[in-house]
């Protein structure tokens, strides 16, 4: 049985088009105005959904937690990982006039909470929670948000399939509604470490909608995950990636987000129903392309029909050429001209 989500106006299934998140997580610098932009670009781009993070700097980081490598390469070491999160908090005031702009623009809005305060926050602006992989061992912090009864997405990135069963059957007692990603916690994350395979995995083990979270430099690997059966599709995306901040170097420009949209429409297009059969073209040209029993010599009316009179050319539009041991030893009905196709009303 098929595990249907829905997210507001979207259905999250196989039977449905790819969920499309841009992730604008922290990429507005703590600018109302640069976020704005970001959902623009997002409109633009053709998505399903805009992502930020919602969370009080202070009740998610000690001021003395160092800052992880990508953190350093991408912002340098002269700040502490608290002093640089602190610069990208928006107020609440400011992701409620978000919310709205984003709602005007169509797109579903979804943040991701960091902390109880702000889940409490972004209960009555978010359709569905999606939870960050750095708090899928945080089991209070999940059943809190499962409490809520809203659809829950779960990133997994660092995570082994033990901790992730811990973490399903804790929402699970509250809420039935999970979408899980696979996901490589790095910025950007290496291409011999995005073990793609690992979506059938989890389809496979706990029977929930599985989706990819991508750090991967490019496109390539939303649209592969794709194609291993992911049903939902996260992608951070910047207006620039010079700009200062942690994540901006491993997310998509404008353009490149628009361009992974129309990839993935398009393999999707190409994926198609998994039955195998003739297209509607394919039955057009077969009649062309394939070959039929045909008469390699002058038949006259009244003769039977010997191997070396038949031969095999195309068109399709004749006896096929299986059935050539039955057509020998038939009589000819009519006289049949070299080159002209065997059709069963030509023989008796």
């Amino acid at each position: 049985m098929k595990k249907m989500i829905k997210i507001e106006n979207r259905y999250i299934s196989e039977d449905y088009p790819t969920f499309i998140i841009a992730e604008a997580g922290v990429n507005h610098n703590g600018s109302l105005e640069l976020a704005k932009k970001l959902v623009d670009v997002a409109k633009e781009a053709g998505v399903d959904a805009v992502k930020f993070q919602t969370f009080k700097t202070e009740k998610v980081v000690s001021k003395f937690a160092p800052k992880a490598e990508y953190q350093i390469k991408n912002t340098g070491n002269n700040e502490s990982q608290y002093e640089m999160i602190k610069k990208l908090e928006l107020t609440e005031e400011e992701f409620i006039e978000l919310y709205k702009y984003t709602k005007e623009k169509g797109l579903i809005f979804l943040s991701t909470p960091f902390d109880f305060e702000s889940a409490d926050f972004l209960e009555d602006l978010v359709p569905a929670y999606k939870i960050s992989s750095t708090d899928l061992t945080n089991l209070p912090f999940l059943e809190y948000i499962a409490k809520k009864g809203k659809p829950i997405i779960l990133s997994t990135g660092m995570a082994t399939l033990g901790e992730i069963e811990e973490a399903v059957n804790t929402i699970k007692k509250y809420n039935e509604d999970i979408i899980l990603l696979h996901c490589i916690t790095n910025y950007p994350a290496d291409f011999e470490e995005l073990n793609l395979r690992a979506i059938k995995t989890l389809k496979e083990a706990f029977k929930l909608p599985v989706g990819y979270s991508d750090h991967s430099l490019g496109i390539y690997a939303p649209i592969a995950a794709v194609t291993l059966g992911a049903i939902v599709i996260e992608k951070h995306f910047t207006i620039d990636k010079n700009l200062p901040g942690p994540d901006h170097k491993a997310s998509l420009n404008p353009e490149e987000l628009k361009e992974m949209v129309k990839a993935i429409r398009l393999t999707e297009k190409a994926l198609g129903d998994g039955i195998k059969r003739p297209t509607f073209s394919e039955e057009k040209i077969k009649k062309v392309a394939r070959k039929s029993l045909v008469a390699n010599i002058d038949i006259p009316k009244g003769s039977i029909i010997k191997r070396e009179m038949v031969t095999i050319k195309r068109p399709g539009i004749g006896i096929e050429p299986k059935y050539l041991d039955i057509v020998v030893g038939k009589m000819a009905k009519r006289d049949i001209k070299k080159d002209e196709v065997l059709k069963w009303g030509d023989l008796e």
